[in-house]
């Protein structure tokens, strides 16, 4: 299979080399084909990309307080609430420095650093940032995506960001993966079975739930992508990526690749592996596998056979990967070179 995966990048990277944006182009440079930041054809790129038009939107759009705009009905339900970090507020930040970080801007652009900040001022005693959801319990899997951020904008030696490290890796599993604590253990307690979600949340919000032990629910099974977005966040770290932590969390999603997540709160059908998304912090086998290979699995480990498989299955006779038969000509570039950089890491090309 080898021999195919490799004809298949090579093809793929030429067609998606000859129509990407920018961004798109570096990445296919930089990770696919491992060129050097020195390299013209990269310090070319690297120009296009600081004029790339998007990019030049999203860090003029960008507040001198580190946040962005949101609508106007997001903006009076977020009013009407708890306010920032709950709401859309923290959702859009996370999205567009996710954004702006695979676009190669730097944490002193613009008002980069201020955003950066805001996310760390909402830190807690306990080291995570609460929200988006509710303020009476965290998110693991929001944390993950805070903390993939902070590293990629080269944060990951602020203490604060190593505090929402330690509060990672003390709330881990002791199947290696993460839940939503309450949402995705006390909810099973009989009491609470056959109430609605949003019955329950508010019962949490209230605080009317039992005094909270995690380890009286260690038998409830992690869930699958609260795990691949903690591990998403401990990867992107060269040092954290080899921790046994993460290695236990890619092992937990790897282990349950295809299958249906035990949580109906979250991504629950079996279907989300097999959905082409972008940006890749959805839950996927295109992100599991982004991870993955960067981890280090390759064909040694017999578990990646079939996933790898799968991925070489969905790719179109054009070279391309595609979200769906309707153009998204900007998704898919950015679907299609993550699986090309996948497939390459896979394989060792380059």
């Amino acid at each position: 299979m080898l021999s195919e995966i490799r004809k298949a990048v090579e093809e793929s990277t030429k067609r998606l080399f000859q129509v990407s944006s920018p961004p798109v182009r570096l990445w296919l440079l930089a990770d696919a084909m491992k060129k050097e930041d020195t390299d013209p054809i990269v310090q070319k790129t690297l120009e296009e990309c600081r004029r790339h038009p998007p990019r030049v939107r999203l860090l003029d759009s960008l507040r001198d307080d580190g946040t962005w705009p949101i609508p106007k009905q997001r903006q009076l339900q977020e009013d009407r609430g708890a306010g920032p970090p709950i709401g859309w507020t923290y959702v859009t930040m996370l999205r567009n420095l996710h954004a702006l970080g695979d676009m190669r801007t730097e944490p002193g652009e613009g008002h980069v650093g201020a955003a950066l900040g805001k996310l760390l001022s909402w830190q807690n005693d306990e080291g995570y940032i609460p929200g988006p959801w509710s303020a009476a319990y965290p998110l693991p899997h929001y944390n993950g995506y805070a903390l993939r951020n902070l590293i990629q904008f080269q944060m990951e030696e602020d203490p604060r960001t190593q505090r929402i490290i330690r509060w990672l890796l003390r709330t881990q599993r002791s199947d290696g993966g993460w839940n939503i604590p309450y949402i995705q253990d006390v909810r099973y307690l009989p009491t609470y079975r056959y109430l609605k979600m949003r019955d329950f949340r508010e019962l949490v919000d209230e605080g009317n739930v039992p005094s909270y032990d995690p380890d009286e629910y260690q038998h409830v099974p992690s869930c699958i992508w609260s795990t691949m977005m903690v591990v998403r966040g401990l990867a992107w770290s060269e040092t954290l990526r080899r921790r046994r932590a993460a290695r236990g969390g890619a092992e937990f999603f790897l282990d349950h690749f295809f299958e249906r997540n035990y949580h109906p709160s979250l991504l629950q059908s079996e279907k989300n592996w097999t959905s082409l998304k972008y940006p890749t912090y959805l839950g996927s086998g295109l992100c599991a596998l982004d991870i993955l290979t960067a981890m280090g699995y390759g064909p040694e480990d017999a578990r990646m056979e079939k996933p790898i498989r799968w991925l070489m299955g969905a790719r179109s006779k054009d070279g391309f990967w595609y979200r769906s038969e309707r153009p998204h000509p900007d998704v898919d570039q950015w679907i299609t070179v993550t699986a090309v950089c996948i497939l390459a890491r896979y394989a060792e090309i380059y």
